[in-house]
């Protein structure tokens, strides 16, 4: 696989570790300071959701890795298949996603309400945490590859 080479130099893993991880960074510290405003005042982000999901998905380091290399393998074997397996393949994988992510939104917009205020600021505080550590995790992870 051509371009899963590209993805083994240690220049090009350290640069999407960095970028990916310092996305993911930006997000969580965005996300920490955001969280008295977001649940007392109910101001939403500086950017909508759907922009959020896009950058954490885009700059995930992990994510162009795992294209590279497994989800490349994936295609090969789908390729087999013609146009059409290919076709059907990122349909179902897409719908998936859509179906799943769907749900995550409708039952925690649903279940809002029934939240206090105090549970919804932990919750901002525990997801901006887990999005810090997952980025610095990320970015030792990266570095540690390249030494």
């Amino acid at each position: 696989f051509g371009f899963a080479q590209f993805f083994h130099n240690s220049i090009v893993r350290l640069v999407l570790s960095v970028a990916g991880s310092g996305m993911i960074i930006w997000l969580g510290v965005s996300m920490f300071r955001a969280r008295t405003d977001v649940v007392r005042k109910g101001k939403d982000l500086p950017y909508n959701a759907f922009t959020a999901g896009i950058l954490a998905t885009g700059f995930n380091p992990l994510f162009l890795v795992w294209w590279a290399t497994i989800g490349s393998m994936l295609i090969m074997l789908i390729l087999e298949f013609g146009t059409a397996g290919l076709i059907i393949f990122a349909l179902v994988h897409w719908l998936c996603d859509l179906v799943w992510l769907t749900l995550v939104s409708n039952v925690i917009y649903r279940t809002r309400t029934s939240w206090g205020q105090r549970v919804q600021e932990w919750l901002f505080i525990a997801c901006s945490l887990l999005l810090i550590g997952f980025g610095l995790w990320f970015l030792i992870s990266g570095i540690q590859v390249v030494l």
